[in-house]
């Protein structure tokens, strides 16, 4: 039908048109008939549809208009082109052209590869077999220009580098609006920067998904058959979820018995499938250089589950320039690192980083640049054959089956520089061991020293875990490579080396060494380290006072060492100092200094742990009240979380005065005082110190106000503004709201300072007003209703010039208790809500309190005003009053007494008394 109506259409056009121009349309509408060719996907594509929508999800068609470009991105065999070609097929008539250019990395290197790709995506796109182009250069040129004009769909399949995407899609202005590319590699560098909008990492299958996968291939079926259930997982454990091993290898087994799958699956062990192999080692050999490889493969063949950053200074000082090479291995998905910041690597890039090695020299061990595998290396040992070919070796033996080799078997390893031994002893002359040697970790280490004659002065790291251990050495030689030292679970070292032999010293970790008993005064020398790991060292007394030295140190770890007490204050000159694990101890106090700090950031001590913002509330008061139950503020780390809250132990006024040195940078003080004689002194203490700071800084801060609840009036009066702040303390609620709304409409009605209080409406709040700064009142106790809210109006005149709120602190004295509270004005912006409402839960019925305002020095404070407002009747039959609900109230002659007698349906009683209410309230 389509070929008759266009026969038809080029019959009239040979007399009413051009006949070129005809012909010529004639054939594109053709191809593009034709074009309804959908890309081969796969006979049983499991797993694919759910991937495809999450793309597709990401690429946001139907609601952006603007060019987007994509890239997905997972190491070889993980299913990158399928999916690719499903969002083709799924969404590429939704475009005015499209193209899928597959393998670019294979076509860009054949003879005018580069040329051919660029007019394949022309033709592609535009249908027309006359475009040519003459070099790369022109058609970067050729594709701008005709591309930009279409939306278009395009897919660049297996990109491995920056000058491929640079020719076939430079640009976004490329493409015309609504165009989606989608760009599949291995490296995720080439997506890094601006050069994408979206990367979508590709995930491994699950085990469902692995299984199903899998019997497709091996079964012709969705599952294993009974005989072969249990084998079946072991290969797809095998498999890790990729989807190229479990279709290659369940082709592979399909209609063989399982004697054959059991002794293929001890081949993979050893040696990987080689269609698998051949398709992850592109990887490899797309590498840069030598130095990248061999990271590579000594990952594959040791530092697999191990720090990323101990392996980094290894690498460092095999002279392999570990950052960079571990960054380019993870972006081209060789290697993973986790959220622990440990190496891993997919179980099948290991064994063919490993068979890489193997290969090489299939027949003779020996000839191995590396050595793994127990049997061989049993071999090399027992028959001491190693060569100079060697630059690394492993052997990890159970503790029932440990062994003794002689020293000679390392004589003609002079290039071994990694060594990892577990369960093997050693006897005979260590000057064999290879001087080239920068790692060693040596688990259950027999001697109890370092052999003399162990050339150990190019090490890196030293790793003698479960040792026997006594002292490092006898003779200290100069290390000054050397920057790990883990002794951890020697149980017979009694003390530390003498540090000033290896001053480079970055980490040490003496973990559970029970007999330790002293660290060297040396190791306030360390001005590299940043960790110190002596963990369940019970019998250490005591730390060297040098150690509050290491200006360097990040993290201090003391937890399980019983016997320590104290924590000197000069732990505040460790200004790295982020993390300190303190747990198990026998310290009951922690200096001042250490709340002090701005560097810590989690802190772990006195039975608290977590973010020191979080858990200093608790430690401090633990210090007041040893023996109570923390009060409420403090019960919950997420109590304060906003603040970083100091509290005081009373009693201590040398220590109060030294503190109040620091108020300025204090957004939080909780003081528990012995007395209310005692609170009053402490209270004038912290004053004079916060109002000695205010005129220290007499110039006038222009900031706008960040407070989210200090709202803010404004009126001109001679060469002074008269300003209203509202402060709201506590939870929100009807009551609180309807408050808010009539005073802030007073507070832009009138800014002179006058009052503001409402006249009628409500019942559940009480006032309380007081010329100046502060407010004495004493809470009430109302009958079946609790405080919910403390709301402040403060009256300030100040200068023309000064645009910001002044406030500087709000101190609440809570003479009852003999406790003070001390807020910075940033702290009150996070004060709404249950925040706030923890504040004003500690206003019990008969307190005595008093609320004062610290403004800046320019600020004059006229008149404040405190609201205790009420939440609604506990009663269910009870509800909010409105106009007609009035509370009748009546007026003592004791101006500073306010009375509340009934609840009354008519009257306007509350306008009478607007001038008496003072400071005490009490609901009869």
């Amino acid at each position: 039908m389509h070929v008759y109506i266009l026969y038809k259409h080029l019959f009239f056009g040979l007399f009413f048109r051009n006949q070129n121009k005809v012909i010529k349309d004639i054939v594109e509408k053709i191809t593009h008939l034709l074009d309804k060719t959908d890309l081969f996907i796969a006979d049983n594509p499991v797993g694919v549809g759910s991937r495809v929508q999450d793309v597709i999800e990401l690429l946001d068609i139907q609601h952006s208009n603007d060019v987007l470009l994509l890239g997905m991105w997972g190491m070889g065999g993980i299913g990158k082109t399928t999916i690719a070609k499903a969002i083709y097929n799924e969404i590429g008539r939704n475009f005015e052209g499209r193209s899928f250019l597959a393998n670019v990395r294979e076509v860009w290197d054949e003879n005018a590869g580069k040329v051919n790709l660029q007019e394949q995506l022309l033709f592609d796109i535009y249908k027309d077999m006359t475009i040519k182009i003459q070099s790369i250069e022109s058609g970067k040129i050729i594709l701008k220009d005709r591309l930009c004009h279409k939306r278009v769909l395009i897919l660049l399949d297996d990109v491995n580098t920056l000058d491929q995407l640079n020719a076939l899609c430079g640009s976004h202005k490329w493409f015309g609006s609504g165009s989606r590319i989608i760009i599949t590699t291995r490296d995720r560098h080439i997506l890094s920067g601006n050069r994408v909008n979206k990367v979508f990492e590709m995930k491994h299958m699950d085990e469902s998904e692995s299984i199903e996968l899998f019997s497709w291939h091996a079964f012709k079926q969705a599952s294993p058959t009974n005989d072969f259930v249990e084998i079946s997982r072991n290969v797809v454990k095998y498999s890790g979820g990729l989807p190229l091993a479990l279709e290659v290898l369940g082709s592979h087994l399909f209609n063989r018995e399982v004697t054959e799958w059991k002794s293929a699956l001890d081949k993979l062990k050893r040696i990987p499938n080689n269609q698998v192999h051949k398709k992850l080692r592109i990887s490899y050999d797309a590498l840069n250089d030598d130095f990248e490889k061999e990271i590579f493969l000594d990952v594959a063949c040791f530092f697999i589950g191990m720090d990323r950053n101990d392996v980094t200074l290894i690498l460092n000082g095999c002279e392999l320039f570990g950052e960079i090479g571990i960054s380019i291995l993870v972006e081209r998905s060789l290697v993973t690192v986790d959220g622990k910041n440990k190496l891993g690597m997919h179980d099948l890039l290991r064994d063919m980083g490993r068979e890489i090695i193997r290969e090489k020299s299939p027949e003779e061990i020996e000839e191995r640049c590396r050595l793994w595998f127990h049997d061989d290396v049993l071999h090399v040992l027992s028959e001491q054959t190693g060569t100079k070919t060697i630059k690394g070796l492993a052997l990890k033996l159970q503790r029932a089956n440990e062994k003794c080799f002689s020293t000679k078997a390392f004589k003609k390893m002079k290039r071994l520089r990694l060594l990892q031994l577990a369960g093997v002893k050693l006897v005979g002359d260590f000057k064999y061991i290879s001087r080239s040697l920068r790692w060693l970790s040596w688990n259950r280490f027999s001697s109890t020293h370092i052999p003399t004659n162990f050339y150990i002065e190019n090490l890196v790291s030293i790793e003698l875990e479960n040792s026997n251990i006594k002292l490092l050495w006898k003779e200290a030689q100069m290390m000054e490579k050397l920057k790990i030292l883990n002794l951890s679970h020697s149980h017979c070292l009694t003390h530390t080396p003498d540090f000033s032999y290896m001053p480079n010293l970055e980490k040490l970790v003496l973990k559970d060494c029970p007999m330790l008993s002293e660290v060297s005064p040396s190791i306030g020398n360390l001005s590299e380290i940043l960790l110190i790991d002596l963990e369940d060292c019970v019998s250490l007394r005591s730390l060297p006072r040098s150690i509050y030295k290491l200006k360097s140190l990040k993290i201090l770890i003391l937890s399980g060492c019983i016997m320590i007490d104290k924590l000197e204050e000069d732990i505040e000159q460790m200004e790295s100092l982020t993390t300190l694990l303190a747990h198990d101890t026998a310290i009951k106090r922690v200096p001042f200094s250490v709340v002090r700090s701005k560097s810590i950031g989690y802190i772990s001590l006195g039975g608290y742990e977590g973010f020191s913002r979080d858990v200093f509330p608790s430690i401090i008061w633990s210090w007041m009240s040893p023996t109570n139950n923390l009060p409420s503020p403090f019960q919950t780390s997420a109590a304060m979380s906003s603040l970083v809250p100091l509290d005081v132990p009373h009693s201590n006024s040398q220590e109060l005065s030294s503190i109040s040195q620091c108020l300025p940078s204090l957004r939080s003080l909780w003081v528990e005082c012995s007395s209310e004689l005692q609170l009053s002194h402490d209270a004038a203490i912290i004053l004079d110190a916060l109002y000695a700071t205010n005129s220290k800084n007499l110039e006038p801060t222009t900031a706008t106000s960040q407070l989210s609840n200090v709202t803010t009036s404004t009126s001109q009066v001679s060469k002074h503004s008269s300003k209203s702040l509202l402060i709201q303390i506590g939870m929100n609620c009807q009551a609180t709201n309807i408050l808010k709304d009539i005073i802030l409409q007073n507070m832009d009605g009138n800014g002179s300072g006058g009052c503001f209080l409402p006249s009628d409406s409500y019942p559940n709040w009480l006032t309380y007003n007081s010329e100046g700064s502060s407010v004495k009142f004493e809470v009430p106790q109302v009958e079946g209703r609790n405080l919910k809210t403390m709301m402040c109006i403060v009256y300030t005149s100040t200068p023309d010039n000064v645009t910001c709120s002044g406030l500087k602190n709000m101190l609440l004295k809570n003479y009852t208790k003999a406790t003070i509270q001390l807020y910075k004005s940033e702290a009150l912006a996070s004060f709404e809500d249950e925040e706030g409402q923890r504040v004003v839960s500690s206003l019990e019925p008969g307190n005595k309190v008093e609320v004062h305002f610290v403004f800046e020095i320019n600020f004059i404070v006229k008149k404040t005003t405190v609201y205790l407002v009420y939440d609604e009747p506990v009663s269910n039959t009870m509800e909010l009053y409105h106009v007609q609900d009035l509370n009748a109230i009546s007026c003592s002659n004791d101006e500073n007494e306010l009375s509340v007698k009934r609840l009354a349906s008519e009257g306007d009683p509350i306008d009478d008394c607007n001038q008496n209410r003072k400071k005490k309230g009490q609901v009869e």
